[in-house]
């Protein structure tokens, strides 16, 4: 009976093992799938929109983007000469560019942008809300024009391209937006009352528009960057220089490529699980 009990077992042994050889390629085939499609994602560049991209920060952020592996729309206020050079440099890292000259206080300036990005790469995977402006001055000789005008790019303007863009992205389910922001949002900032209240504005947009696309796998955040190295710092008298950089717990300015290098992370499609968060490029001051 003992010997009989073995063989009755035997089919169910064989069925066993078949279920597991078909269970091992189930996996292998599961695995060759998800190969496959990081493969298509790979060969597949990102494209990516940045504003206000001719120089400073802006080119710093194309560049990077260009570095990993995105095509870019460089998007210009005037200086067309600049934006041309931060076109070569994305060329030499092996992206596809386009230029595209637009005021981003102006819708209509905004949905060409997008209508650029969409007829030169047909996707929009990246927005880059960077283009900005200062109007300094303390507040009680702070001129309205001086004030609206600080409010209308630096603040509208990211409401503008987001909206553009938003059909696009939504409609894929897809994207990453980063919004430059300042530690003067932040902290408050004397003789810069027009441009902490813009700034503290887009850290308010970035927050409620994460919460409004985040179930369509749509990304929002700001990168707020502290004391960078400009032409403007760089006409300041050495004194001067040394007086802030002694707030910074850094012990240096900031640099270009400290915020593109954050704004990239941002960027990247494995941060899915970050959004509505700002980041302080600012060696500390705001900790």
């Amino acid at each position: 009976m003992d010997t009989n009990k073995e063989n009755d077992s035997e089919p169910a042994i064989r069925h066993n093992a078949r279920s597991i050889k078909g269970n091992r390629e189930t996996v292998r085939e599961t695995k060759m799938n998800e190969n496959e499609m990081k493969k298509n994602v790979k060969e597949t560049r990102d494209a990516a929109v940045v504003t206000g991209a001719g120089r400073g920060i802006g080119r710093a952020i194309a560049v990077k983007l260009a570095e990993k592996g995105c095509d870019v729309v460089i998007n210009y206020s005037s200086g067309k000469t600049a934006a041309e050079e931060t076109a070569k440099l994305c060329e030499e890292r092996g992206a596809k560019t386009v230029i595209v000259q637009g005021n981003v206080a102006e819708p209509e300036d905004c949905s060409r942008i997008i209508d650029a990005a969409k007829e030169a790469f047909g996707r929009i995977d990246i927005l880059v809300n960077n283009a900005g402006i200062t109007r300094d001055n303390i507040l009680m000789r702070m001129t309205e024009k001086d004030f609206q005008d600080v409010i209308d790019v630096d603040m509208t303007g990211v409401f503008n391209m987001m909206k553009a863009a938003a059909p696009v992205m939504i409609r894929k389910r897809y994207g990453r937006i980063i919004n430059i922001a300042s530690v003067s949002g932040i902290m408050g900032n004397p003789g810069q009352t027009n441009y902490s209240a813009a700034k503290a504005g887009v850290i308010g947009m970035t927050k409620a528009y994460a919460r409004e696309v985040a179930s369509r796998n749509i990304t929002v955040n700001a990168v707020a960057p502290g004391m960078v190295k400009t032409d403007m710092t760089d006409a300041m008298p050495e004194k001067a220089v040394q007086s802030m950089i002694s707030q910074i717990p850094a012990g240096r300015i900031g640099t270009p490529q400290d915020i593109a290098g954050a704004v990239a992370f941002l960027a990247d499609r494995d941060t899915s699980y970050i959004t509505g968060h700002t980041i302080c490029v600012d060696g500390g001051m705001c900790m």
